[in-house]
């Protein structure tokens, strides 16, 4: 799905793989613990020239993977990143917890970042994690803490575990504080917002982040309800429907925002600009 999805961002981008300097994929459902899934894209695409490591944000991870990439554009080591959100979830997703099987889904996303004109591109960013909550959202097993055993595996501890109501309380607060902090930064009103791409997670917390932003949600790009969370893979997935849909247009500010596992939470004001 990582491939697929870079493939066609190249194709959109008008940008050939022997151009990457760089490849992000951000991932929590990796296809093995290493080489990282982002070597095994550069493999695929046949990006010789381009570095590639794995970034793990969780549900956050496409917008941290932004921020990342668009940072070695800016300092001028790079000229030309691909950042995917890519995930499996229903790998990880145990399909007897109803806290978490109607939520969880697959999918990936890309997004390629290049030099742009003064003003636009990136233009605030905020960034944030709080680990004293990693326990609310978490696989618990098949790390070096928790190797898989057979008392592991019986235990169902390789799954998703989410405490709903905690995670949700955190959500509602930190989307629209960060979206907030980020559009300062940007110096860009939320008024003057096109378009809202929030993480895909729940419809409540979409609604509560356009009220806390004073937006209507005809501002908001919504898919949920025909995706389900696809975690680092649902903003660019978003993001895509809306740009194919006509509803980013050059010039216009669109925040990207998300949140989750660690927990994490990040926000990007981007002034778009498609050449």
């Amino acid at each position: 799905m990582a491939t697929r999805a870079a493939e066609r961002a190249l194709a959109d981008a008008g940008v050939d793989a022997a151009e990457l300097d760089l490849i992000i994929v951000a991932t929590v459902t990796p296809d093995m613990l290493f080489p990282s899934t982002a070597c095994l894209v550069q493999a695929n695409l046949k990006a010789t020239r381009a570095a590639a490591f794995d970034l793990t944000a969780v549900c956050s991870g496409f917008v941290y993977g932004l921020v990342v990439g668009g940072e070695f554009i800016r300092s001028g080591m790079y000229r030309k990143v691909l950042v995917i959100g890519a995930e499996t979830l229903s790998r990880i997703t145990d399909m007897t917890d109803r806290n978490t099987v109607i939520v969880f889904a697959d999918g990936a996303g890309a997004a390629v970042l290049g030099e742009t004109d003064p003003g636009y591109g990136i233009v605030g960013v905020d960034l944030g994690a709080d680990g004293t909550g990693a326990e609310l959202l978490n696989v618990p097993a098949g790390g070096s803490r928790q190797p898989a055993t057979a008392a592991t595996v019986a235990g169902r501890l390789h799954y998703i575990r989410m405490s709903g109501k905690e995670v949700f309380k955190f959500a509602v607060k930190i989307m629209g504080d960060s979206a907030l902090k980020a559009l300062a930064r940007a110096g860009v009103e939320p008024a003057d917002i096109a378009l809202l791409v929030p993480h895909q997670a729940n419809m409540r917390i979409i609604q509560a982040a356009a009220k806390r932003l004073g937006m209507p949600m005809e501002k908001v790009y919504v898919n949920v309800d025909r995706y389900g969370n696809t975690s680092a893979a649902s903003v660019p997935i978003a993001l895509d429907e809306a740009v194919r849909a006509g509803r980013v247009k050059n010039g216009d500010a669109v925040v990207m925002v998300g949140f989750g596992g660690g927990l994490t939470w990040g926000s990007c004001v981007v002034r778009w600009l498609k050449k």
